[in-house]
């Protein structure tokens, strides 16, 4: 099971860490070993073990100033790669992704993505539910201050819990994933229209709680090779909407943009939404 995001900007390197031995030996223990390297760390977690599918996480822990990336990273940056393959009595791992932050890049553009700390919830299937599974993770990351630093870490964890003294966290991490939503839903916080102007221009009007601006909106194609920039506040906007726009830059080659599957990531303080569109 290999779940694949693409690399999409060049980054300043200043060095390549690996965290540590990068080897540890399954343990009966509801969290991997931490794998450290000089800005951040992370580790697996394991919900508890009941039926076929089973909820883990992936955590990180970052350094003041420091950030990673979501899957889409914006202007710049490099988003996780996941690779399960190695895992044993596992059919599938499907990571799900907390609503982000967006950040100056320092270079005129923004990134997407977290600091401090962030578990991203893990659903797992297994092959046979009555056999013990374990879960080794491949992990490949970046973490940018003012450079950006590759880092590659190995994490190897059991399932065996009944009641596992981190399911309170991966709940917590799972309310922060941003919930299924339909353009035009009567929210507080909604979509409620995308429509194109012009050839390459897409407007979005956004019904949003009167804090506006703390109100961010993200957008990704229909595969991971089409690099959407991130839309921009558009002001003035019409009353009670918060409009934003962006161009059809960053499709691959021979891409259309009519009839694309668009996702849409909305995402405010203390809400977040997903809606799927096709563009018109």
């Amino acid at each position: 099971m290999l779940t694949r995001v693409p690399l999409r900007a060049a980054i300043g390197v200043a060095t390549t860490l690996l965290a540590s031995s990068l080897a540890p030996a399954a343990r009966a223990d509801d969290a991997s070993p931490w794998q450290r390297d000089g800005h951040s760390a992370v580790r697996l977690l394991a919900g508890s073990r009941s039926g076929a599918v089973l909820l883990g996480g992936i955590a990180f822990q970052l350094q003041p100033g420091w950030k990673t990336y979501w899957r889409t990273p914006g202007d710049s940056g490099v988003p996780p790669r996941f690779d399960f393959s190695k895992s044993e009595n596992v059919e599938a791992v499907t990571v799900m992704w907390p609503a982000p932050l967006k950040f100056d890049d320092g270079a005129g553009g923004h990134s997407i993505g977290y600091r401090d700390q962030v578990v991203l919830p893990l659903r797992i299937v297994a092959k046979a539910a009555d056999k013990p599974v374990t879960l080794r993770a491949e992990i490949n990351y970046a973490v940018c201050e003012k450079l950006c630093i590759p880092v590659e870490a190995s994490a190897e964890l059991g399932f065996n819990s009944v009641a596992s003294t981190e399911d309170a966290n991966l709940r917590a991490a799972l309310d922060t994933v941003p919930k299924p939503a339909n353009i035009g839903d009567p929210n507080p916080l909604t979509i409620r229209d995308v429509r194109r102007d012009g050839p390459k221009n897409v407007v979005v009007d956004v019904v949003a709680p009167a804090d506006a601006r703390k109100v961010n909106l993200f957008v990704e194609g229909p595969t991971p090779d089409w690099s959407l920039p991130i839309p921009a506040p558009v002001e003035p906007s019409p009353p009670g909407v918060k409009r934003f726009s962006f161009e059809l830059d960053g499709l691959p080659p021979g891409a259309k943009p009519d009839g694309a599957a668009l996702k849409f990531t909305l995402v405010a303080p203390e809400k977040s939404y997903e809606f799927n569109t096709n563009l018109e």
